[in-house]
């Protein structure tokens, strides 16, 4: 009653700002906008004195990563094999999804560029199927670190760079899609990209430099000047979060990290490779969070030789750790990834069960499984309605209804 109440405020508000017979000039409008915005209901997640809210009420939930979502349309116009996806997943109530929300080749951003048009009618399309069935997305807008430089012909340092093509690029598209999809209720967060944490300041950058495949549209060589570096990195962070927060004051904001590397504090720091204590790694994980990004982002998987940032024990130990970090940080964490593949060990699905279980124990807001339908991956990772992994949507359902 109180939503209702206070939305037929704004629209009367907002009637008596813009009446037929006043003509509205820019600056009436933008007062009209922002006094039905005042009034009018939060959409998609957004967090309120630490904690992650949907609907102005707690929230708390384990979704799936689309990975390919909008890239298969990107790579075939004509795959519409997503909504069959998204109604799957919204008929087992598993509530949203993660997806990278443009090209990770250079070749993939041409439509962008060269029929601006063509390419929103595809993504439109995908909102609208998530609008339809009740799934929240949580668009990826830079997956891949190197993309926007070598879309830009311009080297990776120049994500450091607010002056650079790439940064210019960057905002352009930000800018395009936060306003574009801004009032769809189906748009639960905006995250920067995949893993960016785990590339700067290696002591051995020359031997980890981004993949070259001038067919795909890459430069031909990669240099030092290709070596990616936290401040790079939070260059990036920052001319993002600005864009967001200028047209969206609400939603999350999500780096996309994962877990840092369990030698993180020392690579910058000291360019070795000595592990980092659980003081360091909770340095790091707030270092590489940083404000205004209200949530704490974390990838995590069970590795076999038991070796955990933080000289955690287990993968349990992981969550809990950076769980508490959170709770103290007052930013909800996300767990953007987190699963065990078919080749980690005879006991999969009991690995898997002991994080699910980790998930709820420790109260994590939001978490998302890695992958759901994505055939590229299907000896380890897939996971779909259709295959023998089927049992992780069905434990993902179940957690979500307890």
């Amino acid at each position: 009653m109180k939503t209702t109440i206070l939305l037929i405020t704004a629209l009367i508000l907002t009637s008596c700002c813009c009446t037929k017979n006043q003509k509205s000039t820019p600056a009436s409008a933008g007062r009209c906008r922002e006094i039905k915005n005042s009034y009018m209901k939060k959409l998609g997640l957004y967090v309120e004195n630490g904690v992650l809210k949907k609907n102005d009420k707690p929230y708390q939930s384990i979704g799936v990563n689309y990975f390919d979502l909008f890239y298969r349309v990107l790579k075939n116009t004509n795959d519409n094999s997503y909504v069959k996806g998204i109604e799957q997943l919204s008929e087992a109530e598993i509530p949203f999804v993660r997806f990278m929300c443009g090209g990770f080749w250079p070749t993939k951003n041409k439509l962008y560029l060269d029929d601006k048009e063509a390419y929103f009618k595809l993504l439109d399309e995908i909102v609208e199927t998530a609008e339809k069935n009740n799934v929240g997305l949580i668009p990826s807008l830079f997956w891949y670190y190197p993309c926007a430089p070598d879309t830009m012909k311009e080297s990776l340092d120049q994500l450091g760079n607010p002056k650079s093509k790439t940064i210019a690029f960057i905002r352009k598209f930000t800018k395009e899609v936060v306003t574009r999809y801004n009032d769809s209720p189906a748009i639960w967060g905006w995250e920067v990209g995949n893993e960016y944490n785990l590339h700067i300041d290696l002591p051995n950058a020359s031997e980890h430099r981004p993949w070259v495949h001038p067919d795909l549209g890459t430069p031909t060589n990669r240099t030092e000047r290709d070596d990616f570096k936290s401040h790079h990195m939070h260059v990036v962070f920052d001319e993002i979060a600005k864009v967001v927060r200028k047209y969206d004051k609400t939603r999350i904001l999500i780096t996309g990290n994962a877990v840092p590397h369990r030698f993180a504090y020392h690579n910058t720091t000291e360019n070795s490779w000595d592990e980092d204590t659980r003081e360091q790694y909770n340095e790091i994980l707030l270092r590489d969070n940083p404000d205004p990004f209200d949530t704490i982002s974390i990838h995590v998987y069970p590795v076999k030789d038991k070796k955990y940032v933080g000289r955690a024990k287990t993968v349990e130990e992981v969550i809990k750790v950076s769980q508490d970090l959170a709770l103290t940080a007052k930013k909800p964490l996300f767990i953007g990834e987190f699963g065990v593949p078919n080749n980690y060990s005879n006991e999969v699905k009991s690995v898997y069960k002991r994080m699910i279980k980790a998930i709820k124990d420790n109260n994590v807001p939001l978490s998302a499984l890695w992958v759901y339908d994505f055939s590229e991956q299907d000896k380890e990772w897939n996971v779909t309605y259709d295959n023998n992994r089927k049992y992780m949507l069905q434990m993902i359902s179940k957690a979500n209804n307890n």
